[in-house]
């Protein structure tokens, strides 16, 4: 039976005032006007987060009834896809602000998100997070601290991530090092006489260790887009999951979304050495000691299921004496983090004025 897709991410929320277009206010459940102040409240969904089975996606992704169509632009300069709402009359990319062209537009699948945390902070804040961290900067030109940006350059993204949920099992062989101590006698000369002392010296007992590991994982989190440029601080990416909600296309009114462009199969294999790893983890944990080696560990999952969930940030992009920076604020907590220009003079005076403390210490100690 053909699935009948849709496309809620591409229905407008319109203010029943005046016919303008609602936008979600960062931090609260509610779309608001900014023509005559109405304002919507998003229910909540009470099915809570819903979990997709891992498998009938990767036989077949997009085949699904929790996949839909929307309309998406990409760059040419740096591949970002992007799905912009009507109201932004001009459009360029977020991540390079090359000009985007609305008849280069296309229409895609993807699968629908399972979740979404939305945004807490809002543009005026992010803009003065941005002065503050602009202001705090050592050795930034005096242009740069000086300029005054608009809020409007701030621009609000949601960045798709797959998250991966398993039960796992693992098997390990390996060793288990325990330290213990023993006397070592030396010689060393002293007033012309050779002394021989002792001295403690660590040792690692190896012994044999095998046994199994399992547990639950929980929302293994893997980026899902690529760019040329734009890539995400890794200072800026760490989000509270717990502030998740179910996904509402509500919380996307008046924000760019990214569609993701690290398939699924690909994010599913990148979730898997993640895993990996917490086994291995689990395993050392389990071996006990002061030192572990794992030799072979042969891991097991089942029960996988995923979600396609969105994330907050914003995004500015300006240029200083023809160099194009970009400076990031987390859209959930506020973490700032950026690309900044220095100051050539600032830099060159400090120098100087280090060479000549050292030149008068030398000739005052003299």
């Amino acid at each position: 039976m053909e699935v009948t897709k849709t496309q809620k991410s591409e229905l407008k929320k319109v203010c029943l005032g005046c016919g303008a277009e609602l936008l979600y206010a960062p931090g609260t459940t509610k779309l608001v006007c900014e023509y005559c102040g109405n304002e919507e409240t998003i229910k909540p969904q009470r099915d809570g987060f819903e979990e997709l089975e891992l498998k009938p996606y990767l036989d077949k992704v997009g085949g699904q009834s929790h996949s839909e169509v929307i309309s998406m632009l990409q760059c040419k300069n740096c591949g970002a896809n992007q799905h912009i709402e009507d109201h932004y009359k001009s459009l360029h990319c977020i991540f390079c602000s090359m000009p985007l062209i609305v008849e280069d537009s296309r229409e895609e699948e993807w699968i629908l998100p399972g979740a979404i945390l939305p945004f807490q902070v809002d543009r005026k804040e992010a803009h003065l997070v941005f002065k503050k961290w602009v202001d705090g900067l050592w050795f930034a030109p005096n242009k740069l601290k000086k300029a005054v940006l608009s809020p409007d350059l701030i621009r609000g993204l949601y960045l798709p991530y797959w998250t991966f949920d398993a039960y796992l099992d693992a098997d390990y062989i390996g060793k288990r090092g325990d330290y213990y101590y023993v006397t070592v006698p030396y010689t060393t000369t002293q007033n012309g006489k050779t002394v021989t002392r002792t001295r403690q010296e660590r040792r690692t007992r190896w012994s044999f260790a095998s046994g199994s590991v399992n547990g639950f994982v929980d929302d293994t989190l893997i980026k899902a887009s690529n760019q040329k440029t734009g890539n995400i601080p890794r200072g800026v990416a760490h989000w509270n999951l717990r502030k998740l909600e179910p996904f509402d296309s509500s919380y996307l009114s008046g924000f760019v979304t990214e569609k993701y462009t690290i398939s699924l199969k690909q994010g599913h294999l990148e979730s898997n050495e993640e895993m990996y790893a917490i086994a291995t983890q689990w395993a050392r944990r389990d071996i006990g000691g002061d030192e572990q080696r794992i030799t072979s560990l042969d891991m097991r999952l089942s029960e996988e299921t995923f979600k396609h969930i969105l994330l907050p940030v914003y995004i500015s992009t300006y240029k200083f004496k023809g160099k194009q920076y970009s400076f990031y604020v987390n859209g959930e907590n506020g973490i700032v983090s950026g690309q900044r220009p220095y100051s050539f003079w600032k830099i060159f005076l400090l120098v100087l004025v280090i060479l000549l403390a050292i030149i008068v210490i030398v000739k005052v100690s003299q």
